[in-house]
């Protein structure tokens, strides 16, 4: 890990790192958070995954994460939403290709080589960060639109790794969405059926989710079709699984709605992480 900067921030650190994927056979930036406490203990590791366009900065510039991380003893990780670089694959649409990695692992051209986004956030990055850093390996995951998406399907996937979840209004039914349909046909190829291992709704029906769920979903955002929060909301009414999905009055998608329920989110997580 080379360090590319660090500040103080609450008390604690907010530190950029650059290093080698084996992954996404690319040089990988992420952002870290630690609080002031990991200075004399390990201290469990929040993930936050960002949507269509972003890089690791925004959510670690516009999401205010780390005052309630510090508060809360929480290390909090940003990773970037794609590879990138000379040699990566793109597309001139803002929706496919770099800054839009979907946390797929790509099988068709030219995606495969580097788009490996699901092996990088549930195996690559996770081990460096714990052989690295003081963590205690108790990780719990969430994330904003596109980063929602990962979220819950990396977590209804890995349950033994990620040990509380909670999303900022996530693309919950990509394989019917717009937000989806054409990245999954451009990264998984035409057969459906290779899609439903990253459809959220597909996967709580199959999988189930063994804690509660905590999703805030802005009632005027401007993406609701993409996001389809409905889908969620009567499948989890069905399964009768734990959590909540909050319609918040008046919030669009912007970082503006994210600020203002990362106390709840991190609060939600420092809960269930400690317990854990």
């Amino acid at each position: 890990m080379e360090l590319v900067s660090q500040s103080q921030s609450f008390g604690g650190t907010q530190s950029v790192y650059r290093h080698r994927s084996e992954a996404c056979a690319a040089e990988m930036t992420f952002g870290l958070y630690l609080p002031p406490v990991a200075r004399t203990r390990p201290v469990p590791l929040l993930w936050y995954l960002s949507g269509l366009t972003c890089t690791h900065e925004n959510a670690m510039i516009k999401a205010g994460l780390q005052k309630y991380a510090s508060e809360h003893d929480l290390a909090v990780v940003f990773p970037d939403t794609s590879p990138r670089g000379e040699g990566v694959a793109d597309d001139q649409a803002y929706d496919l290709g770099q800054g839009a990695g979907f946390y797929v692992n790509a099988t068709q051209k030219p995606w495969a080589r580097h788009f490996r986004m699901y092996d990088y956030v549930v195996s690559e990055l996770p081990a460096l960060l714990q052989k690295e850093l003081p963590l205690n390996g108790v990780f719990g995951i969430t994330g904003h639109s596109m980063g929602g998406h990962g979220a819950l399907t990396i977590a209804f996937r890995n349950p033994e790794t990620f040990r509380s979840l909670s999303a900022f209004a996530p693309i919950v039914n990509p394989t019917r969405s717009d937000w989806g349909r054409k990245q999954f046909s451009a990264y998984l190829g035409d057969d459906e059926a290779h899609w439903a291992k990253h459809d959220a709704c597909l996967l709580l029906a199959d999988l189930g989710w063994n804690g509660d769920i905590l999703i805030d979903q802005g009632s005027s955002d401007q993406f609701l079709e993409q996001l389809r929060p409905e889908a969620m909301a009567r499948l989890m009414a069905e399964r009768r699984q734990p959590g909540m999905l909050r319609m918040q009055a008046g919030y669009d998608h912007s970082y503006y709605f994210v600020a203002s329920f990362a106390e709840d989110h991190v609060r939600w997580h420092a809960e269930r992480l400690k317990a854990a």
